[in-house]
């Protein structure tokens, strides 16, 4: 039987293919007009983002399309949490609406950093203490890794990290939405292979919401996600694996190759600027993407870039969950050369155009 034949058959929602197309173009319709009302709110309400000598915008755009993004998953999360572990659906739900929230107001009102870490460090302590910690991981090619109660202090740094990140990661037209259309495709099929109903519609939700935010914001952006919905994202992408398996494992580390391409640029990033003693938190243009728009590249083929190494991550997270030989060397290898050599890429690219 042909292997995505048998993934369906196997897949016990008792949902077809065809009702999961049509909810799936529902929400992204939904979306589309919901981005295009807010976008006529955050103008007549004057929520733009003005550019400034670090932005790689160069016109005043609305921002806050995200929330859009962030109602769609909502919505179809409260139907999905009552066929689901239904405390553990409500603690997500709830400490989304939290962290949408306060990037709603971040948007708004510029708030500072430490009222912002306060809060996202309440959720992911809230989050922990209802769906659990990582007590291990399995790493491709060495086998799993017990983490014991040392996990407890790495799901709250991996739950607030993956937060900011996904909002660090942000810049540039389409490459938020991208990310998250792209990922959540890798978590709607890695959901069906082990029957987590809602962390399929969760990821069914993201990647049909992110379609229709996208129909706004790829290049030119008429309109920007905010840290309403990259947050939020963040958030929900770093509570994937705890509401598909709550002690970690495979979930774990499935959940970072899916996010490889922003946790590799907002990651090594953050160290390279904290070891030359700069302000980690103030705004700068050194991530890769930045230093590839800043290199001649537009912001559609970074985009791209960014969505097609997720699919290339999503691919192999899949073949791994299905045991496939290749896939281990190809995850702990293969990956971090890429990146390597996209680094390196882009720096002979900057001091090309320096000189």
């Amino acid at each position: 039987m042909p292997f995505a034949v048998s993934l369906l058959f196997k897949f016990s929602f008792r949902i077809t293919f065809v009702t999961s197309i049509l909810i799936f173009a529902l929400l992204t319709i939904l979306s589309a007009l919901g981005v295009w009302i807010i976008r006529q709110y955050a103008e007549r309400r004057r929520i733009i983002d003005h550019p400034n000598e670090r932005s790689s915008h160069s016109a005043p755009t609305p921002r806050g399309g995200g929330l859009s993004i962030v109602i769609v998953v909502l919505v179809a999360g409260s139907v999905a949490a009552f066929q689901n572990n239904l405390t553990q659906s409500l603690i997500y739900l709830v400490c989304g609406v939290v962290i949408a929230y306060l990037g709603w107001r971040d948007d708004v009102h510029s708030l500072s950093p430490r009222v912002r870490f306060a809060v996202q460090g309440s959720v992911a302590l809230a989050s922990v203490l209802g769906m659990g910690y990582f007590k291990s991981v399995t790493i491709p090619l060495f086998g799993q890794l017990q983490l014991g109660v040392v996990g407890f202090i790495i799901t709250l740094l991996w739950i607030v990290g993956l937060t900011n990140a996904y909002n660090f990661m942000d810049g540039i037209d389409g490459i938020a939405g991208g990310v998250a259309l792209s990922a959540a495709l890798g978590w709607m099929f890695l959901a069906a292979n082990t029957d987590q109903h809602f962390v399929y519609w969760i990821a069914l939700a993201i990647a049909a919401g992110s379609l229709g935010f996208l129909f706004h914001n790829w290049s030119p952006a008429k309109i920007f996600m905010g840290d309403a919905g990259s947050t939020f994202l963040g958030y929900t992408f770093a509570v994937l694996p705890l509401l598909s398996a709550d002690e970690g494992g495979d979930a774990l580390m499935l959940g970072t190759l899916l996010m490889w391409t922003f946790i590799m640029d907002a990651g090594v990033t953050f160290i390279r600027r904290a070891l030359k003693r700069e302000n980690v938190f103030a705004a700068h243009r050194t991530h890769v993407y930045q230093r590839l728009v800043i290199g001649g590249y537009k912001h559609a083929q970074v985009s791209a870039l960014y969505i097609l190494l997720t699919f290339l991550a999503a691919a192999l997270a899949y073949a791994w969950s299905w045991g496939q030989p290749y896939a281990p060397p190809l995850i702990i290898i293969g990956l971090p050369l890429l990146w390597l050599f996209l680094s390196r890429y882009v720096r002979k690219l900057n001091t090309r155009d320096t000189n």
